[in-house]
């Protein structure tokens, strides 16, 4: 076991957290945090980050030699509960495609669910959507995961979650507005702005706060 891996169980064990609980904060599978564990692979630098903040120490004494201190029975005095951290743990759901006529978080609209780290209490519902394409780099990537802030209306020049006439599937879309009109606008230039009106109808699900990604 490399010593990263030693920390994680030994600091899992001091918070009482199952390997699937550690798992569902960090959005991950408890077959990674087992790899982790065990030494045969290590946390991505997001991870590491999380990690930390979740177990109130820096990168470095997570990352760092294996910490003899750390007893599975007590808890090291610079540690502190995640409500103690400053952090906001919050578990957010997925959505995937969006029924028709359906709330956008009804139950048939969920894929499954992440756990994201705030600094502040998010305000308002939250939904998170997995991107899809590049037409929004380089801004957010393919495959990022966006927290929307579910809201009819946002400012120009916010990044919003837009669903388009008849698609199922949210687009993500810097907006502009043009009198009556909403324009969808693209970061990726090879991309056409997308126009909202009456022969090309659409609406607004929320406004995108956040985007994580792993390197």
């Amino acid at each position: 076991m490399n010593a990263i891996g030693e920390n994680i169980r030994k600091l899992r064990k001091i918070y009482h957290y199952t390997q699937k609980d550690l798992a569902e904060l960090l959005g991950v599978k408890p077959t990674t945090v087992a790899s982790w564990e065990q030494g045969r692979n290590k946390p991505l630098m997001d991870k590491v980050t999380k990690l930390s903040n979740l177990f109130g120490i820096s990168p470095t004494e997570l990352i760092g030699k294996s910490n003899s201190n750390l007893s599975n029975n007590s808890q090291p005095t610079n540690m502190k509960p995640i409500e103690q951290s400053g952090m906001h743990v919050v578990r957010i759901p997925i959505i995937g495609t969006i029924a028709c006529g359906t709330p956008i978080l009804a139950e048939q609209n969920i894929d499954g669910y992440t756990t994201e780290f705030f600094d502040e209490k998010p305000d308002g519902t939250l939904f998170a959507l997995k991107c899809q394409g590049d037409s929004m780099e380089p801004k957010i990537p393919n495959g990022a995961t966006v927290i929307v802030r579910l809201q009819p209306t946002v400012e120009n020049d916010e990044i919003a979650a837009v669903l388009v006439d008849d698609n199922e599937e949210a687009t993500l879309k810097r907006i502009k507005h043009v009198g009556n009109q909403v324009m969808l606008m693209p970061e990726n230039k090879k991309y056409d702005p997308i126009l909202l009106n009456e022969e090309n109808p659409g609406r607004i699900l929320g406004k995108v706060i956040k985007v994580s990604y792993s390197l």
